[in-house]
């Protein structure tokens, strides 16, 4: 469990770090790689936190 929130916080480090190269660079790759992983990463998270719940009502 503490593994994967360090997955999560670590995959947002990645997004932050694209974003970042984007407003460095310029270059749309960055911008488009840094949303890709920032939503999957959400999405993920979502799913981890929606189980947690799950677990403590049923």
């Amino acid at each position: 469990m503490l593994l994967f929130r360090w997955i999560i916080v670590f995959f947002l480090l990645v997004a932050g770090v694209c974003f970042a190269f984007y407003a460095g660079t310029g270059q749309p790759h960055y911008k488009r790689l840094g949303w890709m992983v920032l939503k999957w990463t959400l999405l993920a998270a979502l799913g981890f936190f929606a189980v947690l719940i799950a677990e403590r009502v049923l």
